[in-house]
């Protein structure tokens, strides 16, 4: 039984989303935390379910009160904010969650990456915890594909229901949205499976009728040690397609992240899993405290991360 004393910089849906799924995994544990919320807007409502077990809501600008240490520190505010606020908690935050990217833009003083050795920083990955990749990770030889294909498509109008995609980051390429970034998620995977690639190509823009000022389609073509990856990404596709087909020597494997699925296309075989979203993004949450908790090696550090947001924008 343990006694966390845990930040929330920015509620958003995601920010929502982490701080119940920490409240239920701590609660299931047996443990008591303490969690202060730091928001931009304090006028902003929050549900009451929040407000209820928060400890206290304080402004974003207000300076950090000296002595002040979190045990965590979840950094869930916009992309465009995430350097600032990394420098802000610095000194006062024994550990990191950072929601992904790590960063809206490669240009930054990589330094702070330097700043955070010695203290576990996680940025977030959740997708790895698809039950359809666990299979991949657990009961495929993917090491053993000589070609990969990868797809995320879907529409942006679709993704917040009730809200304007116009008024969304991802709308924005100033406030670090864009379907490559966006959608970092595979590239995160990818990597995790195969390695960084040697080489990488890419085409990124706007080109649909999406009333958005970021590109709303990135693709790649990259060349690892050991196999090729064609990686298809947007905001346009009218039908949701989240996927990887992996290309090995005695089968071809149809990899369905949305649908929760995997079809061996040479044998015949099917196997149906539970894709329910939010099964994998708890998992993640439990993955992070047995990092924080020294049980496990942090697998999602923020040079990893970075690397990661490079090859986003083409750049090995």
């Amino acid at each position: 039984m343990r006694q966390y004393k845990i930040a929330f910089i920015g509620l958003g849906s995601i920010g929502k989303r982490h701080f119940n799924n920490v409240c239920t995994f701590l609660e299931e544990r047996g443990d008591f935390y303490e969690i202060d919320l730091y928001r931009s807007n304090l006028l902003h409502e929050l549900p009451q379910e929040i407000v209820e077990k928060a400890h206290q809501q304080i402004l974003y600008e207000t300076p950090v009160a000296d002595g002040l240490v979190y045990d965590v520190v979840f950094i869930t505010n916009p992309t465009s904010m995430h350097y600032d606020t990394i420098r802000k908690f610095i000194g006062h935050a024994k550990s990191f969650f950072i929601e992904k990217p790590i960063f809206d833009s490669t240009d930054v003083d990589e330094s702070i990456l330097d700043s955070l050795k010695g203290i576990p920083a996680y940025v977030a990955c959740p997708l790895r915890y698809n039950p359809v990749l666990q299979y991949v990770k657990n009961h495929i030889d993917y090491n053993k594909a000589i070609a990969v294909r990868a797809i995320s498509s879907s529409y942006l109008p679709d993704w917040r229901p009730g809200q304007d995609y116009r008024k969304c980051y991802s709308a924005h390429r100033e406030m670090g949205g864009g379907v490559g970034i966006d959608l970092i998620h595979e590239w995160d995977y990818l990597t995790h499976f195969f390695g960084m690639p040697s080489k990488v190509f890419s085409i990124q823009d706007q080109i649909s009728s999406l009333e958005i000022t970021s590109d709303d389609i990135a693709i790649y073509i990259a060349k690892t040690k050991t196999a090729t990856i064609e990686l298809h990404l947007d905001y346009f596709g009218r039908k949701t397609l989240r996927s990887m087909d992996l290309f090995l020597p005695e089968d071809t494997i149809h990899c369905d992240i949305a649908g929760g699925t995997i079809h061996y296309l040479k044998e015949g075989k099917e196997i149906v899993l539970n894709a329910e979203r939010n099964s994998f993004q708890l998992a993640e949450i439990k993955h992070f405290f047995d990092i924080i908790d020294g049980k496990i090696e942090n697998d999602s550090d923020v040079r990893h991360a970075y690397q990661v947001l490079k090859l986003t924008r083409g750049i090995i």
